[in-house]
């Protein structure tokens, strides 16, 4: 099970009842599997299905094609009907009665740039009256969900900030606004940031620099920060009555889902089963806040410190370049920062300019700025580190994924503080990136790409690790080779790890661990040889 419809998938699949509706990802089909009727296809013939959502007599999704997405109602008996469609996207349709709400945006737009969110009336199985309900160039409205308290309410960072509206079919009026972003950037679909409590009560997450918390706003107004010992909760929240439901983590805990129970305070219990075998040696590492005075102002970063490391610690350092780019750090597990920190390594992650969850002037601040802002950000940080006693001059190096791996080839093009990069499935050149990314993705390629051009083998001054995989085709391979072959063209030192027919993202066992590897062994081998060993 799993969708591919705008890249990244979102909303596989939806539950009514016995019937539980699907999209299976081997042939991008929607089932229906029926408790006591058993499997039956529904609907094919897309590039991908998204967001399903039950309706009162069936079943909504939305439907992507190589021309754009049209959003379709399945009914009894696998009949199907198409009810509006555009050349652009189309996300989140919720029914409420007779009516349905859906998010529109135009094909040079990205979701959280400027997103519109429609609402009509349904009359025999076709939309009647549409109206704008909110959105527009300068607004991304995102997650509208229906409530009897509220009527239909959104996201939207009008001002400035992902905040809560509401609308009653004349008005929108705020319910709840603050200087923090209420949402996480939209890269699926099927995002639920913000849950409704029985008797009009709001729980949601607040993001709040690396960290979200939950909030709850009682139908008074009074609003409550629920104390829960987790740092991450994804932007998946349910509700039955007055207990929520998420998933959640921390640096020092794994992924789990909880139920809360909010009529008794901040009762929670784990629902999910034990983590993975794969992580029985799990060490927990708890990193420390750093802010840094970059050139663009203030940022955040998340300093991890080498395993069982003192107090007064100083280790060769790590920056990590997060993917996205309009992505951010998160505190929860992961393995490479384990994996470093536990070979003695320290790792600073930077939510640098252009990341989710500082504001939608924050969000923006890369774009025309690609490969300079974000470098700049990953500098100032390693100048910190190395002014604090940290770590040392050439003892730095900076790491990325995909775009996170072009801001690591573009920081040792412009900067000699880290003394080498690892890239992985890096982007090479944000022109041809344009071309090669996905339909959805296609105008966040244009919106970043700025003066500082394509990785040129020419400028690169420190040593590389390229890891890729060799079925990539959002980062073509082909780039990379070429880069590679560039490189030892100009006597530069740099390495090719070709993972066999790995695409983009590097998700198998075998795939992690061979770049974990190779990755170390070109730290140490760096290490040694400006020791002159």
């Amino acid at each position: 099970m799993g969708s591919t419809i705008h890249a990244y998938g979102g909303g596989a699949y939806a539950v009514d009842g016995s019937r539980v509706w699907y999209v299976d990802r081997s042939d991008g089909r929607i089932h229906l599997l029926d408790v006591g009727a058993g499997t039956q296809v529904l609907l094919d013939g897309v590039a991908g299905f998204g967001d399903l959502t039950p309706d009162r007599n069936g079943l909504l999704a939305v439907g992507e094609t190589a021309d754009g997405d049209c959003l379709v109602h399945v009914g009894p008996g696998a009949s199907s009907q198409v009810l509006t469609c555009t050349d652009g996207f189309l996300a989140a349709p919720r029914p409420y009665g007779d009516r349905l709400a859906w998010l529109r945006w135009e094909r040079d737009r990205m979701p959280w740039d400027a997103t519109e969110l429609w609402a009509a009336n349904r009359r025999n199985g076709e939309l009647a009256e549409p109206v704008l309900v909110a959105g527009g160039d300068d607004e991304s409205v995102l997650e509208p969900q229906w409530s009897a308290s509220h009527g239909l309410t959104f996201l939207s960072d009008r001002s400035g900030w992902w905040s809560l509206y509401a609308w009653d079919g004349t008005d929108v009026r705020p319910i709840v606004t603050m200087d923090a972003d209420i949402a996480a950037a939209p890269w699926e679909l099927g995002y639920s940031s913000y849950v409704h409590l029985a008797g009009g009560g709001l729980a949601m997450t607040v993001h709040d620099g690396p960290r979200q918390r939950l909030l709850v706003q009682q139908p008074d107004g009074r609003r409550e920060q629920v104390d829960l010992p987790f740092s991450v909760i994804k932007p998946y929240l349910a509700a039955a009555g007055n207990h929520a439901y998420c998933i959640v983590s921390s640096p020092t805990a794994l992924s789990r889902v909880i139920e809360i129970d909010l009529d008794a305070g901040e009762a929670w219990r784990r629902l999910s089963r034990p983590p993975s075998k794969d992580w029985a040696s799990f060490q927990p590492i708890a990193p420390t806040e750093l802010r840094v005075d970059g050139p663009g102002g203030r940022l955040n970063a998340l300093v991890y410190p080498p395993h069982g490391a003192a107090a007064d610690w100083a280790a060769p350092t790590v920056v990590r370049a997060h993917p996205g780019p309009t992505a951010s750090m998160t505190l929860r597990p992961d393995a490479q920062v384990q994996f470093l920190c536990s070979h003695g390594f320290a790792v600073v992650d930077v939510d640098y300019r252009g990341s989710t969850g500082y504001s939608r002037r924050f969000r923006q601040e890369l774009y025309g700025q690609w490969g300079t802002a974000d470098v700049d950000d990953c500098v100032a940080t390693a100048e910190l580190m190395i002014a604090e006693g940290r770590t040392a001059p050439g003892h730095v190096f900076i790491t990325g994924a995909s775009a996170g791996g072009y801001t690591a080839l573009q920081a040792v093009s412009r900067s000699g503080v880290f003394a080498g990069a690892v890239a992985r499935s890096a982007i090479i050149d944000p022109a041809r990136w344009q071309q090669t990314a996905p339909r959805w993705q296609r105008p966040h390629a244009a919106a970043l790409a700025g003066p500082a051009g394509p990785v040129r083998a020419a400028a690169v001054k420190r040593p590389v690790l390229l890891i890729h995989g060799s079925d990539d085709h959002v980062a073509p391979f082909s780039d990379v080779a070429q880069l590679a072959d560039a490189l030892a063209a100009h006597g530069k030192p740099q390495e090719l790890l070709v993972l066999g027919t790995a695409g983009h993202e590097l998700g198998a066992k075998d795939d992690t661990t061979r770049a974990l590897e190779a990755e170390l062994a070109f730290y140490r081998h760096r290490l040694r040889a400006l020791a002159g060993g």
